[in-house]
């Protein structure tokens, strides 16, 4: 972990009255130490995360964060001037600060990359806080009486002397309606803010400021004349992606049977070699109709590369999960397979400590074609309209149409009264939060407004992934591994939300193009498969591990607990509702 502490007073910060130091190592700056860095190296099991680094430049500059630059050489040759030859040597995060002196506040616009940081500016008595442009780093501020706290690790924020531990009615609200908070900047507590994705927040005697330096902005969709282009571009940067995420030993991936892991395997290996590269995918024989071990066995074999297959079914659930002291912190649905995760994890650290996901392309690549064409007759591009239409019908085949047909011509059922809330929310809770207002005025809290890729563009201006991300950082508390998101990496995913939708986002028609003859014609064909609601009906009807609840005199301001059966919890779910086990568990743990 690492913090920074800063005295709004001009005055030496008191390492010991403000609980500071534990096992951690505590260093103050400047002549007037009002500036205080917070770290530590060790996690669990001696590694988590993106390793924690502490760096300075003269006595007028210091760091201490998370920092894993992508385009170092691009950044470099911008500051040979500068550094020369040092430049090559420096670590990211010495990187950061030679940014700093070069370009002032400005730096944060030449930086890409996974990183959360502080950085100290003793001269002007400055602390600047930064989070990446899509937040895989979590960075937390709390202020406590005359002194800001920032550091990356909740857990450590919350346990400072004097800060409250009340929680946030709204952050609360939000998981048990939609699974995660509708608004970037909360967290679980009301007295600790999260800084958003490409934001800095600066502090100094002119108070606290935060702004926004990155805005994921698709202007117009890139077109070329050679249609093997676009499939070569996108190999290209995902290449580049890999190559600045390579560890120096081996790589592992986290494959399914499905085109995006696998892709990801096989451009790793036109990075490095196959023996340096190895899967790992979990399958389940209750649902082996979906067949993901046998096509990630497939592209292993085709890759030349190593592959565990790990079988996890229903009968494997953890059915003592309240029972292990495990606590995200903070409430999340990821606490039922805990203890195989942890399992899965140390397996995992045996083969690779870095491990790549696959998420991003089902994202970026949703074919949005209605909004596309309105566009293109908006902008009277008849050309590019006709061409699209053309697109579509080659692209879509024979077979497609006939399944166009077949759907339209079925009844369609009548669409039932949509629930806003959930009939067992606490009713006062609900509507002294006006929650039906709050969800019809933020909905996932996406941006829609993009003319020609709203729901793609909206996608990733959610706070989900900040949920997605908070799923890994656990994971890696659990084990010494480090992820990493290849499909995340600002170029691929501009280049990606930039290809026009016809034809290249059609069943994700880029990446099958991209792997032509690099991957199984077998798995290339293979159709989008996800599990049946009907599947994951049967999986909840045998989830019989939720206990009667424990934390009732806490949940009972969220939840009617009257309204939940835990012997037929089928009735009220699917999954969102899983978070009222979750908080329950929760607020057991903490309560207590």
């Amino acid at each position: 972990m690492f913090a920074a502490i800063f005295n709004l007073r001009a005055e030496p910060i008191d390492v010991q009255r403000l609980g500071a130091a534990g096992h951690c190592s505590v260093e103050t700056f400047g002549g007037a130490r009002r500036a205080a860095f917070v770290h530590s190296n060790a996690g669990p099991y001696g590694v988590q995360g993106e390793p924690c680094v502490a760096a300075s430049l003269g006595d007028r500059y210091w760091i201490v964060g998370r920092v894993r630059l992508n385009a170092r050489r691009d950044l470099e040759a911008r500051l040979a001037l500068g550094v020369g030859e040092d430049a090559k040597a420096a670590s990211d995060a010495a990187l950061c600060l030679h940014a700093y002196a070069a370009w002032g506040e400005q730096f944060v616009e030449f930086l890409f990359g996974d990183y959360a940081f502080v950085l100290w500016d003793d001269a002007r008595q400055r602390l600047l806080c930064v989070r990446d442009q899509l937040g895989t780093r979590a960075l937390f501020h709390a202020r406590i009486g005359d002194a800001w706290f920032v550091g990356d690790t909740l857990d450590w924020m919350i346990r400072r002397p004097s800060i409250s531990q009340e929680l946030d009615d709204y952050w609360i609200a939000d998981l048990l309606t939609l699974g995660f908070c509708r608004e970037f900047e909360r967290t679980v507590y009301r007295a600790v803010q999260r800084l958003a994705p490409a934001h800095v927040l600066k502090l100094d005697e002119a108070g606290p400021h935060i702004r926004r330096y990155w805005r994921l902005e698709i202007v117009e969709p890139v077109y070329f004349r050679d249609r093997a282009t676009y499939a070569e571009r996108f190999r290209d940067l995902l290449s580049q992606s890999i190559a600045d995420r390579m560890p120096p030993g081996r790589l592992g991936i986290s494959m399914s049977g499905g085109l995006d892991s696998t892709t990801l395997a096989a451009c790793a290996v036109g990075v490095a070699s196959p023996s340096r590269v190895v899967g790992d995918s979990v399958y389940s024989e209750e649902f082996s109709h979906l067949k993901e071990d046998y096509f990630a066995s497939l592209a292993a074999r085709h890759l030349g590369i190593e592959l565990r297959l790990r079988r996890w079914d229903m009968p494997d659930h953890d059915s003592d999960w309240r029972s292990h002291g495990m606590r995200p912190a903070e409430p999340s649905v990821t606490i039922f397979d805990a203890r195989y995760r942890r399992q899965m994890i140390g397996e995992q650290a045996c083969e690779a400590s870095v491990w790549f996901d696959g998420e991003g392309p089902d994202n970026a690549l949703i074919f949005e074609r209605d909004a596309y064409l309105s566009w293109l007759v908006g902008r009277r591009a008849w050309g590019r309209l006709g061409g699209a239409l053309l697109e579509y019908v080659r692209v879509k085949g024979l077979g497609g149409w006939r399944q166009s047909v077949r759907r339209h011509a079925l009844p369609r059922p009548e669409a039932d009264p949509v629930r806003v809330l959930p009939r067992w929310l606490n009713r006062d809770f609900a509507d002294r939060l006006h929650l039906e207002e709050r969800i019809r005025a933020l909905g996932e809290g996406g941006d829609t407004s993009h003319p020609w890729h709203p729901n793609a563009v909206a996608s990733f201006t959610s706070p989900i992934w900040q949920s997605h991300f908070a799923d890994f950082d656990f994971d890696e508390a659990l084990g010494p591994v480090v992820w990493r998101h290849p499909y995340l990496d600002t170029r691929v995913l501009d280049y990606l939300l930039s290809v026009p939708p016809i034809p290249w986002a059609w069943k994700k028609q880029l990446v099958r193009e991209a792997m032509r003859g690099r991957m199984p014609d077998e798995l290339l064909k293979r159709e989008k498969t996800s599990m049946p609601q009907e599947d994951i009906g049967a999986v909840l009807s045998r989830l019989r591990c939720m206990p009667e609840f424990m934390a009732n005199g806490q949940l009972g301001k969220y939840v009617d607990v009257s309204q939940i059966s835990t012997h037929s919890v089928p009735e009220f779910m699917p999954w969102p509702a899983l978070s009222v086990f979750a908080l329950d568990h929760w607020l057991t743990l903490d309560f207590k």
